[in-house]
């Protein structure tokens, strides 16, 4: 049953990911080429050790919005231009993701249970779930969107 399945079977793959030490255009630039709205921040050891996202690129350091945007199956739809905002962004922000990402990412075990994880997503308001593996590496991203497409999935 796929419901009981657990969040390997259903996570996204591969998994983005910088390093604290990463210029922050450049992580800009990745979320952007890759239509996503967080990117894991992983240690010398591929260890996750925080989260990137919009919201942390928009409130902690700059002050302003991204604008008006509507998350739909995982992707990004923006209501206006995004290249203003991947301007602004350069022009505001520090320069490594170290300056602006939240050092308490959302994860959760590879083995755990898909209705644990859609609780997790839910309790939290969180989009994402960075899965680990045993040893704390981010091995895949479970969304609010692989939830649905899973249960989707298993109705038909």
């Amino acid at each position: 049953m796929v419901v009981e399945s657990p969040v390997e079977k259903v996570m996204s793959t591969p998994v983005i990911s910088v390093r604290s030490d990463t210029p922050l255009q450049e992580a800009v630039q990745l979320m952007s080429d890759h239509h996503i709205s967080g990117l894991a921040v992983v240690g010398e050891q591929g260890e996750l050790v925080g989260e990137l996202t919009e919201q942390d690129l928009m409130v902690r350091e700059s002050g302003f919005e991204a604008g008006p945007y509507v998350m739909l199956l995982d992707a990004v739809i923006y209501l206006r231009n995004p290249l203003q905002w991947d301007r602004q962004v350069h022009q505001v922000l520090g320069s490594t993701v170290a300056d602006v990402m939240g050092g308490h990412p959302h994860s959760i075990a590879a083995g755990a249970s898909l209705p644990t994880a859609a609780r997790q997503l839910h309790d939290r308001s969180t989009q994402r779930l960075f899965v680990l593996d045993e040893q704390a590496r981010p091995v895949g991203v479970l969304t609010r969107g692989d939830v649905v497409r899973a249960l989707a999935g298993a109705g038909s």
